[in-house]
């Protein structure tokens, strides 16, 4: 990945700042449910990030977000995650109807999920584990646009 210009953020985090103002960019090691590597470190990857910062955490399994991120009291705006490929399988019509045996192995498997004020975005990517195609389940490229926001009272 370093060759190809890729900063990974393992367990370590990087700023991006424009006019006086930034925004955190958290990226945690994998963390999973199940038999999955359980290496992320929030506390050591947010080390340096002010708690009121705006913080976007990059980790990998949303099963990370379901069970430790939404409730920590360091408050993550925006988590992005993937890993579960929308199983590669289901039954999707865009804007209509979303469906997945896989979301009975994880509760946010594909979109975009709200949790006390947070987010995450699940993205099923373009790539695939096991069988190399996909049936119904589209791949896919998220494009997020953040605006700022009026703080209220």
């Amino acid at each position: 990945q370093k060759e190809i210009g890729f900063n990974l953020l393992l367990n370590e985090h990087k700023f991006i700042e424009k006019n006086g103002q930034r925004i955190a960019l958290i990226g945690v090691e994998n963390w999973g449910a199940g038999g999955f590597k359980k290496a992320g470190d929030l506390k050591k990857a947010s080390s340096g990030v002010e708690k009121n910062d705006f913080k976007i955490l990059l980790s990998h399994d949303p099963s990370h977000w379901e069970q430790q991120v939404i409730n920590d009291d360091y408050h993550y705006h925006l988590t992005l995650s993937g890993h579960t490929h929308g199983m590669q399988f289901g039954i999707e019509i865009p804007g209509w109807f979303k469906w997945s045996p896989v979301k009975w192995r994880y509760k946010y498997w594909a979109g975009i999920y709200q949790e006390l004020g947070q987010y995450i975005n699940v993205n099923r990517g373009f790539g695939y584990l096991a069988f190399p195609g996909r049936v119904g389940i589209w791949p896919e490229i998220t494009v997020i646009e953040l605006k700022k926001g009026v703080k209220t009272a």
